[in-house]
């Protein structure tokens, strides 16, 4: 039994440290936060993000707002909530890979100036996320959820499988704590029962589950191979980088349904 409360207690402690690391929502200070290995539960953090979203798109619609602002206000809340961590990342690595020359890459990516193609990648991600939710009718919280799970999942997938190119910083820190497939395949798991959960409630909508499902694994494991092909190798900013745009094309994807 007290294995199990420690094990309880780990967990719980790693997730709120998940939610320090990731996010602005604040939480009591404790002593100490052990940001180690907080990358295992990004997933599940993006879940946590996806259902307050939900909840705040399902208040503006009981206040009648209509559906283009709405969405505008849910990818800004998504945007604010975050930090814009996620979002800085995918800008720095898109001015970093307008430079030309391979070798300065890296040097780019590291400097806190944003860059014209920075600013376009911004650009495009907010509008792909925007016009993507205002299409969408139906099932908003649970798709909002399942991007934002989906985005993190593939965070993590490429912090296991491709190197790091940087000896130092937030990408070194987390290819520390992903080494095996412990770490990634639970919420992989986790993801899978959130997308297909309709399932048990109507059999009609296995094809929607079934294509979110594999929407979500497709997408999150390209958009990192992508990243890795153009840079041979990933960093933090790349791993912001694929949270966003695996959550801009899922969105995308949705709206075909």
């Amino acid at each position: 039994m007290s294995n199990k409360c420690q094990w309880w207690k780990q967990l719980l402690f790693g997730i709120r440290s998940a939610v320090v690391f990731y996010t602005i929502i604040p939480l009591p200070y404790m002593y100490a936060w052990n940001f180690q290995g907080v990358a295992r539960f990004a997933p599940v953090i993006g879940l946590m993000i996806g259902g307050i979203l939900g909840l705040f798109d399902a208040l503006m619609i009981y206040l009648g707002v209509p559906v283009l602002t709405r969405s505008a206000l849910v990818v800004c809340a998504w945007i604010a909530i975050t930090g814009g961590l996620h979002l800085d990342g995918a800008m720095d690595t898109a001015d970093g890979l307008a430079v030309g020359d391979p070798k300065r890459r890296l040097e780019v990516m590291a400097d806190s100036a944003t860059g014209a193609f920075g600013a376009m990648a911004a650009i495009a991600l907010v509008l792909l996320k925007t016009t993507a939710l205002t299409d969408l009718e139906h099932n908003r919280c649970l798709i909002l959820m399942a991007a934002a799970g989906w985005g993190r999942w593939g965070q993590i997938m490429a912090i296991a499988r491709y190197p790091c190119l940087k000896p130092t910083g937030k990408g070194a820190f987390h290819k520390q704590a992903i080494r095996s497939y412990k770490d990634w395949l639970p919420t992989l798991f986790l993801l899978i029962a959130v997308s297909g959960w309709q399932i048990f409630l109507n059999r009609h909508q296995i094809f929607f589950a079934t294509t979110m499902i594999l929407a979500g694994i497709a997408i999150a494991t390209s958009v990192g191979a992508w990243f890795n092909h153009k840079l041979g190798g990933h960093t933090g900013d790349t791993y912001g980088a694929v949270v966003e745009w695996t959550e801009a094309l899922f969105l995308c994807v949705m709206t075909v349904l």
